[in-house]
């Protein structure tokens, strides 16, 4: 134990003097303790408290923790603290039987030293961020070596019992099975604390997957939550700028990490607000209206996914008004269309689809056709008219096979496409009879 402290201390750059006093010391447990602490207290650079990291100790050891406290009327971008107090009960529809309140969701984001969330992955930072007495309090914990893990890991635990969701990004796949993974190899029970689970990224894919370059967070948060950094640490650099910090002491470039964190958090919180706020279908007086066509028809989706019916309609109605709406758009409102039983607008919306991709007979005008095909077979009885757009697309698929390669679905379609338009020719030729 000894022998793997000195080799932790030498790769800190620092004296083990200090340790080797205290563990050879003998007499009095009391005395003992103060040396510890002065020993911490000694290690502790002047460094840090230029960033407001302060050394915390439990019964298992010590760690370091900056804490910020955010007033209600704080804003971050587009949104303030304030606005997460209305917006929480929309949040509800991520999990239904149970409501929710603001000070009961629990924002978490690690920073780690590598990706994965296998044994060789450690979450060096912790940052929490929580409503607290009207405030939004955000604290990051550090270890300066992997003995201090356990008891960070504590402090956690001690936290999580106090909340009942928890509010992430991709925390699903990856930031809560680590932390629930570090539990277990500390002896701790892997299900101490069962969340409700609020993860952002799966709404953020649904609204924004085509309608941002990226569904990250740094570009989410700037195209639509008004969220601009400035000086930016990339969370990619943050295990390298830890691994810095292990082998030469020096603290200085991990404050940049820390402000990294910190903003992840608050943009944790502002996402909670917006999509709270979607979900409440409060419109206008906190979000703008989304002002792309796809965006519309996607948000719309989503929310009909949730269970919420009324705000969808309002979207689907101004995405079939524009003009410039792509025609992939236009499918994918015909196929909810279809489903719900509205023919007469997806009739529309597979002609619109058609129209649009005139210059250029592309996959979704392919689509459409094959559905209006299908319609008139089978609901109208109109023969002819199906069978011209049966043709259309067959005439579609033919010349785009020629310049892909032949795969076994698109023979598949091609032959399927032959069979509708022999059918409908036998039943044209009846109908006339």
């Amino acid at each position: 134990m000894s022998s793997m402290r000195e080799r932790m201390n030498r790769l800190r750059g620092e004296s083990t003097e200090k340790d080797k006093q205290i563990e050879t010391s003998a007499a009095g447990g009391e005395e003992q303790k103060e040396l510890s602490q002065d020993a911490d207290e000694e290690q502790l650079s002047p460094v840090w408290d230029t960033f407001d990291v302060k050394l915390m100790e439990n019964d298992t050891g010590s760690f370091l923790l900056r804490k910020m406290v955010y007033p209600i009327d704080y804003r971050h971008g587009h949104h303030a603290i304030e606005e997460l107090a209305l917006a929480a009960s929309g949040l509800s529809a991520f999990h239904p039987l149970r409501e929710t309140y603001a000070e009961q969701i629990l924002f978490l984001d690690l920073e780690t030293t590598g990706l994965g969330v296998g044994a060789g992955n450690i979450p060096f930072m912790v940052g929490i961020g929580y409503m607290s007495k009207g405030q939004f309090v955000i604290e990051q914990t550090l270890i300066r070596h992997p003995a201090e893990e356990r008891a960070m890991l504590m402090y956690l635990a001690d936290k999580l019992k106090h909340f009942t969701f928890l509010a992430t990004y991709n925390g699903k796949t990856f930031d809560w099975p680590l932390v629930q993974n570090r539990f277990i190899m500390h002896g701790l029970n892997r299900n101490l604390w069962e969340p409700r689970h609020l993860d952002f990224l799966h709404p953020s894919r649904s609204l924004w997957k085509n309608t941002l370059v990226s569904c990250k967070l740094s570009h989410v948060e700037e195209e639509r939550l008004g969220i601009h950094r400035e000086d930016d640490v990339p969370g990619s650099l943050a295990p390298q700028l830890y691994f810095q910090f292990l082998a030469d002491g020096d603290p200085a470039p991990l404050e940049g990490v820390f402000r990294h964190n910190e903003i992840d958090m608050l943009s944790l919180a502002c996402l909670a607000i917006r999509f709270g706020h979607l979900l409440n279908g409060n419109l206008a007086s906190y979000i703008p209206l989304p002002d792309e066509p796809e965006e519309m028809v996607r948000t719309g989706l989503w929310l009909e996914r949730m269970g919420k019916c009324e705000l969808p309609s309002l979207l689907f109605d101004l995405a079939m008004k524009e003009e410039q709406a792509n025609p992939s758009t236009l499918i994918m409102l015909a196929e909810r269309d279809k489903k719900a039983g509205n023919w007469v607008r997806a009739v529309l919306l597979w002609q619109k689809a058609i129209i649009h991709s005139s210059t250029h007979f592309g996959v979704a005008a392919h689509e459409a056709s094959i559905e209006l095909a299908m319609y008139y077979e089978h609901k109208l009885k109109d023969y002819d008219a199906a069978l011209g757009h049966a043709n259309l697309a067959f005439e579609h698929a033919s010349n785009h096979s020629m310049l892909v390669r032949r795969d076994t679905k698109k023979r598949a379609e091609l032959e399927a496409l032959r069979n509708r338009i022999s059918r409908l020719r036998r039943k044209t030729e009846k109908q006339f009879k």
